[in-house]
């Protein structure tokens, strides 16, 4: 694992993204801190342009809430969507692949013919569906999206579990009777899920971008900010004021970079490891 990230650390891509990754968590974090209380607050009068008021550094929109105050807090949304997405997704497919590849037979059959139904509808209209008909708010979001994006992580984990069930060390803990159940947890599924991680940073991109397209169709948690809402918004003033929508599109490009940037990194960092190994 050290050696992993000692090459992630020499990584240009890797090394970029960490970066981009660090200071959108900064501004998250400080988000409170700087702009406390409701980000949706109206603070000013409408369409305030920015750098005139110290107070309110990138103006207002519309309606008079203050766009930086959106900006930081919508990357605690974006974040909390993709990497809870990402947990749940990778949760959800591990657990699925594990149990497919360690069974097999009808088991095995059975549910890859459910990961081939979920495969078949793309992600995002599913995400809308279930929205739709369940109603809008950011655990739903989460949980939709994650019905889209578990179906990866799962192939994956069955296929390295069909690989490494047959190994020596597998069949040594069959011997001495350890339950299946540990033999998953303690042998198999610590070896299976390291090339899994790799989808990750596609799951986390995948999800803060379906979130900001639900949030652009008026399909968001009205009770809190998101920059896909926040360039809804801007869309109504796009020739006068085009940075209401500029400013969370620039923070949406930045979240994605960033992760996809680490994603390379980390997928070079792994690979080096592996050939050497």
């Amino acid at each position: 694992m050290n050696r992993v990230a000692g090459r992630l650390l020499h990584s240009p891509e890797g090394v970029a993204g960490l970066c981009l990754l660090v200071l959108l968590a900064a501004m998250a974090l400080a988000a409170p801190l700087l702009f406390p209380g409701d980000p949706l607050t109206i603070v000013g009068r409408p369409m305030t342009v920015p750098f005139t008021d110290p107070a309110l550094p990138l103006g207002t929109d519309r309606l008079g809430r203050d766009v930086a105050a959106g900006l930081m807090h919508g990357a605690q949304t974006s974040l909390l969507v993709g990497l809870t997405t990402a947990l749940v997704a990778l949760a959800a497919g591990a657990l699925v692949g594990t149990v497919a590849g360690l069974a097999g037979g009808l088991v095995d059959e059975a549910l890859m013919r459910v990961v081939d139904a979920f495969q078949i509808v793309p992600g995002f209209l599913l995400a809308l569906a279930f929205v739709s008909v369940t109603g809008a708010s950011l655990p739903v979001i989460i949980f939709a999206i994650a019905l889209g994006a578990w179906t990866g992580p799962a192939r994956l984990v069955r296929a390295e579990v069909l690989s490494i069930r047959e190994r020596d060390y597998v069949a040594a803990a069959r011997v001495i009777g350890m339950h299946p159940a540990e033999i998953a947890l303690r042998e198999v599924l610590p070896n299976a899920l390291p090339p899994v991680l790799a989808l990750t940073a596609v799951i986390v991109a995948t999800a803060v971008l379906v979130e900001a397209a639900l949030s652009f169709l008026g399909l968001g948690d009205p009770n809190v900010v998101t920059w896909g809402s926040m360039i809804a918004e801007g869309r109504n003033v796009l020739r006068t004021a085009p940075h209401l929508s500029i400013v969370p599109g620039l923070g949406l490009v930045a979240t994605v970079l960033g992760v996809y940037l680490l994603g390379e990194g980390l997928a070079d960092a792994m690979a080096g490891r592996e050939a050497r190994g």
